[in-house]
């Protein structure tokens, strides 16, 4: 390119380095700055624009694996090698939109050169989360906006892509203004192009929020996790760990067991004299072997009827004789009666050994709206969450090191499908938001012995876009990505000619 400006020598590494170090900070983890996913592909866009196709994809390569790495060993999970090889993995897959604009985007024009990069990394997160056991956990620029009410609006349209996309399109058109010294007719062209939707963007999403109707009707639920001195009790109790269980071992388990469950049971109580009209339990917060499940759930079902409340229980079920369990949320009617059973449709690769569900969501109405259930890791999926409910409730179980990016993960799923999301969660960060990603309530577990989320939420949801629709925007960018594929070889094939 005539009049274009790239990067030599030891300046180029200086980019390098800058797209690392913002990377550090620019991905889903503990300690995210929101501002730096915006800016980290710029400096790893210099360097490969400035550098050989093989030798820019090499470096890039490896910045994403040490990046990862830390990623994982800060969520404390680099010891479970089918975790750490699946994200260093997927490091590397989400650098290939970086290849892509490195081949195209001397062949386009300067404003269809600067949608490469971000149509390519929609399309390869979009895959990712469709193809790959951990969802989106793992990979989207968005993942650390879901503070920016504004700007999340975005996903009742988009999904979580559309926020992707912008964040994504930062890097090219910053690049192209690099590289031409921003003086040149078309980089103003595409920098107004890019300025405007953004503001558009950030401006409807004020607007949604602003006009947002008040709640009509609210109900009263209370979240609850077991109590610390319980848990310390049955562990005490209980000392076994073997794979099965044995016969001889279950007078000891049962006697473990219905302390956690006694707890769990008198919470509930008190919260329903409080005033709680559906009281919903964290994942696995009580345990029962599996013979012994039906005569739990007349006990739960008697506590329903007794106190005219919803009884959402999570449960963790040890089968007789197997080394998996199941995983499931039950939700337990005010008649007494058991208006669903979700077995959980997702487990955790590599550290859970369940029993997966059909991922069919039961959506159950109520008087309190429809209310829907699935389990903690389930809401990395959004095709699973994609269903029309008033209240979506997402019992889980986190652990120090992602209790944070964790729940905000959820938040999406309540914007993108117009429901309020309540999450109960032991080990972690219980939440709440609304339609449209206000929180309404925040506990943490770490914080006191007995943690109970007390919340009023809206009974009716709103309509989405994005719920009519699905990921049709994901795909745009997929066939967008084949199409300026094409266009480029074209291109090509007719200059020499």
């Amino acid at each position: 390119m005539a009049n274009t400006y790239f990067v030599t020598g030891w300046r180029k590494y200086g980019w390098l380095a800058a797209g690392i170090a913002f990377g550090l900070f620019g991905t889903n983890s503990e300690w995210a700055v929101p501002v730096a996913g915006w800016l980290f592909s710029i400096g790893l866009m210099r360097f490969t624009r400035s550098s050989g196709v093989l030798a820019g994809l090499a470096c890039v390569g490896l910045s994403a694996t040490a990046t990862t790495v830390v990623y994982v060993a800060a969520a404390g999970q680099l010891g479970v090698p089918p975790i750490l090889l699946g994200c260093l993995l997927l490091s590397l897959i989400l650098s290939l939109p970086l290849l892509a604009d490195r081949l195209l985007f001397r062949r386009l024009g300067p404003l269809l050169g600067t949608l490469v990069f971000p149509a390519a990394r929609v399309t390869v997160e979009f895959l990712v989360a469709a193809i790959s056991p951990l969802g989106t956990i793992f990979g989207p620029l968005a993942a650390t906006q879901s503070a920016n009410l504004p700007l999340l609006q975005t996903v009742s349209v988009t999904g979580i892509y559309g926020i992707s996309f912008l964040m994504a399109w930062t890097a090219p058109v910053v690049n192209l203004a690099l590289e031409h010294r921003l003086n040149r007719p078309p980089i103003r062209t595409v920098t107004l192009a890019y300025a405007s939707v953004l503001v558009l963007v950030l401006a409807g999403g004020g607007l949604r929020l602003a006009v947002a109707p008040a709640a009509p009707e609210l109900v009263r639920v209370a979240g609850i996790s077991a109590s610390l001195a319980a848990e310390k009790r049955m562990r005490e109790i209980d000392n076994f760990h073997t794979p099965r269980v044995l016969p001889e071992q279950k007078p000891t388990l049962r006697e473990a067991y219905a302390v956690l469950n006694d707890d769990l049971f008198a919470h509930s109580r008190t919260e329903a004299d409080g005033g709680a009209k559906i009281v919903a339990w964290a994942e696995t917060a009580a345990v029962v072997l599996g013979e012994d499940l039906p005569g739990f759930l007349r006990e739960a079902q008697n506590l329903a009827k007794e106190k005219r409340i919803y009884l959402d229980m999570g449960i963790a079920v040890i089968l007789d004789g197997e080394p998996r369990s199941r995983d499931i949320a039950v939700l337990v009617t005010p008649a007494g009666q058991v208006a669903s059973v979700f077995d959980k449709a997702h487990p955790v690769p590599g550290m859970e050994s369940l029993r997966p569900g059909d991922g069919v969501v039961p959506v159950t109405a109520t008087p309190y709206g429809r209310l829907a259930n699935v389990i903690c890791f389930d809401a990395d999926f959004p095709g699973t969450l994609r269903t029309r409910a008033d209240v979506m409730f997402v019992p889980a179980n986190d652990w120090k090191g992602i209790e944070r990016t964790h729940a905000a993960n959820a938040v999406f799923r309540a914007v993108e499908n117009g429901y309020t999301l309540v999450r109960p969660t032991s080990n972690g960060l219980a939440i709440t938001v609304d339609p449209y990603g206000t929180s309404l309530a925040r506990t943490d577990y770490f914080g006191t012995d007995r943690q109970s989320m007390v919340v009023s939420v809206p009974t009716r949801g709103v309509r989405t876009l994005y719920g009519l629709v699905g990921d049709l925007f994901a795909w745009l960018c997929l066939a967008g990505v084949a199409g300026l594929g094409a266009l480029a070889v074209l291109r090509r094939t007719a200059h020499r000619g």
